[in-house]
């Protein structure tokens, strides 16, 4: 078995490194990559509005990643006042670290709903609400709690970008070695993926392998792009995948 890791850099390139550590065969072939968001500068004006009790979400590890180099290079800090949410636990460690603060996240699957399931995110209506993400996505977040009588802000702390590809030449590249297995962590990769990969190649060999995602939503669209043998890990983090891929 030769497993195909789609994830960007750098989780991408440690999920192989462990994956090889156990002596199985894995290769990198990153679909994204990421770059500071248009909304960066707005950041720290933002922080500035958020009081006591009031709430800061963030949605991945890259959001964090940003805003913090942000505001180092403006030699500004994390504020204590707000209460501080992650979609899951990668994203809370890294959000922990910068910030010092304490921080919470669904236990159960990385995932909005299950964060909106949180009993401090139940009674807020009145607070404001800040939510660090990159272009678009989670929308069902900012929709619920405006529901709940929450003031939500966004701000755009990176974007995420297709990397180009020769789809042919990828296709009997990974072919060739033997990828029995792909790994894919969003919808949005899944779709390229499908994309990228001539129609030969996709029907001979990409939609024969076997499929490795992050959540049910994953599934129903990988079977609708034509997957059959799909595999749903407990969440998105690399530990998570690995202890699937075993």
């Amino acid at each position: 078995m030769s497993i195909l890791v789609t994830r960007p850099s750098p989780a991408g390139e440690e999920l192989v490194s462990r994956l090889r550590a156990l002596g199985q065969v894995a290769w990198s072939f990153p679909l994204i990559e990421f770059t500071p968001g248009r909304e960066l500068a707005a950041l720290a004006g933002h922080l500035t509005t958020l009081g006591e009790g009031d709430l800061l979400f963030a949605l991945s590890k890259q959001a964090v990643s940003f805003a913090d180099a942000r505001l180092r290079q403006e030699e500004r800090r994390w504020p204590a006042s707000p209460r501080y949410f992650a979609i899951g636990r990668t994203t809370a460690l890294a959000l922990h670290a910068v910030s010092g603060c304490d921080i919470l996240w669904p236990q159960d699957r990385e995932i909005s709903e299950v964060l909106l399931q949180l009993p401090e995110l139940q009674n807020i209506a009145g607070k404001r609400a800040l939510i660090l993400r990159g272009n678009g996505g989670r929308e069902l977040l900012g929709e619920t709690l405006a529901e709940r009588g929450v003031e939500v802000n966004f701000c755009e702390c990176y974007q995420r970008s297709a990397k180009y590809y020769d789809g042919a030449e990828e296709a009997m590249r990974w072919q060739t070695r033997g990828v029995t297995t792909v790994v894919v962590s969003s919808g949005e990769m899944l779709q390229q993926l499908w994309s990228l990969i001539p129609q030969w190649y996709r029907e001979h060999w990409l939609l024969r392998c076997r499929l490795l995602v992050v959540s049910e939503r994953l599934v129903h669209l990988a079977r609708e792009l034509g997957w059959q043998d799909i595999k749903v890990a407990d969440n998105a983090d690399n530990d998570a995948l690995l202890r699937a891929l075993q």
